[in-house]
């Protein structure tokens, strides 16, 4: 499914970027580089904060976007209209007019774990394209894969309760409440309250009523049986409008076909007992309760270790804006060109920031135990052991393969972090996981001086 919609149609796809990147295409085409090629490796130089590793997500909408790349008219009379191009030749303007993405990517599949200065993606192809497409992609990947880690989190934390991405509108824009939505699924929750990522995605959607609801009719009996009427198969009651308990003892009053209640503010651990007892008491053991409000993997965890009857979270800021760690640095940097028949690796030298050179690939083993033991990035050429996680999406320009459904990528998702060693996934003070530099790596940047 065409998920990019937020991004107008195709044709506007390549005003989704820096003006750097633009720049740096007329610059390279008026510099006679169009038969170059290059390669291009997306990385995160180191993980956030708390965090043991990362789970990786939006490669689906990143390959979207490389193959629907276009101008159209309207967005080349735009940057003709910019003085920063007044000197660029017509020539470059023709090329943005036939204008497709060419090239091969590799990437770790959605769902995969991964650690610090592993690429996520690869991109090889005609300089100009392989260049232009740094944006889209790293803020794609970022954030998805930033969600998708929270969301892990909280969902390891809840121990095998359900959780809900809640957070919609805490979101940083509606595009990122959507696809942040999907990221979270990718995570482990079970749904959304996002109706636009759950028709777009096929995400199971959850939802009750507003505080306003209630307070919209003179009695909360009312409006509790107003609603029942309404949803008589789905009435989750918020019952924290005014008084908790007593609004749990007025929802248990509709009987067996009460869904459940939701718990929003004040202790819930202890009002979410109570809440049990009330509701066991009126004979609606099946009744569940949801709890939610300014939850985090922290306040899931507390309420987990304290056995709470709570069989739902819901978990919206926190999640849908990794509220303790905000933003993953993830960067995208030239490793090699191919010019004139030479290939060329290269990398950067400056302090904190050094790359390795050459296109790579990473290999994974595993221990006597099934779980995962350690990563090797070595160079692409390098016939190691290990399961190698850089796997063909786009050759040409062309899917190599059907990329997975969201259902698939959940089960692989749950399948990679449950291979993690106990340290390394849990959420304090995780141990660091081995991530090896080949020795093939190491002899190449050893022969690399800062001319090259």
């Amino acid at each position: 499914m065409k998920t990019l919609g937020l991004l107008g149609e195709p044709g506007h796809y390549g005003l989704a970027t820096d003006l750097y990147e633009l720049t740096m295409a007329a610059a390279y085409f008026e510099a006679g580089m169009q038969e170059v090629s290059a390669t291009f490796n997306m990385f995160v130089r180191h993980l956030p904060r708390g965090r043991g590793y990362l789970l990786t997500a939006g490669l689906e909408q990143a390959v979207e976007y490389l193959q629907g790349l276009r101008f159209d008219g309207p967005s080349i009379d735009y940057l003709r209209a910019l003085p920063h191009f007044a000197a660029v030749s017509a020539g470059f303007w023709e090329y943005l007019r036939d204008f497709r993405f060419t090239g091969d990517v590799e990437a770790i599949p959605e769902g995969t774990v991964a650690f610090a200065n592993e690429p996520l993606v690869q991109v090889r192809g005609p300089l100009i394209e392989a260049q232009m497409v740094e944006t889209f992609l790293l803020a794609t990947i970022n954030h998805q894969t930033l969600i998708a880690t929270k969301a892990a989190r909280v969902v390891d934390a809840a121990a095998g309760k359900g959780v809900i991405e809640f957070g919609a509108r805490r979101a940083h824009g509606f595009d990122a409440a959507v696809y942040g939505a999907r990221a979270a699924v990718i995570g482990g929750c079970v749904g959304t309250s996002n109706v636009l990522a759950g028709q777009s995605f096929g995400i199971p959607v959850y939802g009750t009523a507003a505080h306003s609801f209630t307070m919209a009719f003179e009695h909360e009996r009312e409006a509790f049986h107003a609603f029942h009427r309404a949803f008589p198969d789905h009435s989750i009651m918020l019952v924290d409008t005014y008084d908790t308990l007593e609004g749990t003892r007025r929802a248990a009053e509709l009987g067996p076909s009460l869904r459940g209640v939701r718990l929003d503010s004040g202790d819930l651990i202890a009002l979410s007992r109570e809440a049990r007892r009330i509701l066991d008491e009126a004979g609606l053991p099946q009744a569940i309760i949801v709890a939610s409000g300014d939850l985090n993997e922290e306040a899931v965890e507390r309420a987990t270790r304290e056995a709470a009857p709570i069989d739902l979270y819901g978990v919206g800021t926190e999640m849908i804006t990794s509220k303790d760690a905000p933003a993953l640095g993830g960067v995208y940097k030239l490793v090699a060109v191919d010019a004139g028949g030479k290939h060329r690796p290269v990398r950067k030298l400056s302090p904190e920031k050094a790359t390795y050179p050459d296109a790579k690939q990473l290999f994974r083993e595993r221990g006597t135990d099934g779980r995962f033991a350690g990563d090797t990035l070595a160079l692409q050429s390098e016939p190691l052991t290990g399961e190698p996680l850089l796997t063909p999406i786009l050759a040409g320009g062309r899917l190599v393969a059907p990329l997975p459904a969201l259902p698939e990528i959940q089960v692989r998702a749950r399948a990679e972090r449950d291979g993690l060693p106990f340290g390394v996934r849990r959420l304090h003070d995780p141990e660091p996981y081995p991530v090896r530099i080949s020795g093939r790596i190491q002899e190449l940047m050893a022969q690399m001086h800062p001319q090259d």
